[in-house]
């Protein structure tokens, strides 16, 4: 898309930097947001190398005044906004009985509010070009447990919220979805597991056998599998899917 603008948060790492690198094939600019500078960089170099142009912001979503400075920022490079990709947020994997108030809140203020602010902040543009949004959730919003229930209630408040921006832009001329991943085998899935796996007497090579097995899936997903999937719901060919929660998780949740 020609002059197209898209907007990736959490583009650092993980599936927010596949994301970035996938999306640069089909936006000749993007703008990629996270908090660490050096990793900002990283990404910037391999979009650079597909061809787009890029804009970065190393900003905490979690302040309040980050989304203004990431849309301002954006319409004074670019001049306009086609697509508004959320994936920044990660939230601690602490046992319901355990997870402080202090915890609970930063999950929210990054995960859930930063990406409603940059939403808010970032629609009008969108009205204009009549852009999508996609929200980062995951499975776990409609499969919670209490080993990580902040991850789940935040996720399924993702939902919704993506829903109630999905209403309004009915009216406003703006698609938006949820994007719900089941286990993707990232950077930080990784320094997980090497930490999980020696405490519990295992390889990191056993722990990662032993996690799927338990999942009942073949596999961990690759993050440019979701990237994949991010393309195509910001592409022409989904216009018309909107409101949508899409769960790409290998069969992890057997539900439907």
């Amino acid at each position: 898309m020609r002059d197209s603008v898209a907007i990736v948060t959490g583009a650092s790492q993980g599936i927010g930097r596949a994301t970035a690198v996938r999306l640069a094939r089909d936006f000749s600019k993007l703008v990629l947001v996270a908090r660490s500078a050096s990793n900002l960089g990283e990404t910037a170099a391999e979009v650079g190398k597909v061809g787009a142009d890029t804009l970065v912001l190393d900003l905490d979503l979690s302040q309040g005044t980050a989304p203004d400075l990431i849309v301002s920022r954006t319409l004074e490079r670019f001049g306009r906004v086609d697509a508004l990709l959320n994936i920044a947020g990660a939230v601690p994997q602490v046992d319901i009985l355990e997870m402080t108030d202090e915890q609970w809140q930063h999950g929210m203020e990054l995960k859930l509010h930063g990406a409603r602010r940059l939403t808010i902040k970032a629609w009008d543009a969108l009205k204009k070009t009549r852009g999508s949004v996609i929200f980062m959730s995951g499975n776990s919003a409609v499969s919670p447990r209490a080993g990580y229930a902040a991850v789940g209630t935040i996720n399924a408040a993702i939902v919704a919220l993506a829903k109630a921006f999905a209403d309004r832009g009915v009216t406003d001329g703006v698609q938006v979805n949820s994007v719900l991943p089941g286990p993707v085998m990232t950077g930080r899935r990784e320094s997980y597991l090497e930490k999980w796996a020696p405490a519990h007497g295992m390889t990191v090579q056993e722990a990662l056998l032993k996690f799927p097995h338990e999942a009942g899936i073949e596999r961990y997903g690759k993050p440019e599998e979701i990237a994949e999937l991010m393309a195509f719901l910001v592409s022409s060919g989904a216009r018309w899917m909107t409101g949508s929660s899409v769960r790409m998780d290998g069969n992890e949740v057997k539900s439907t």
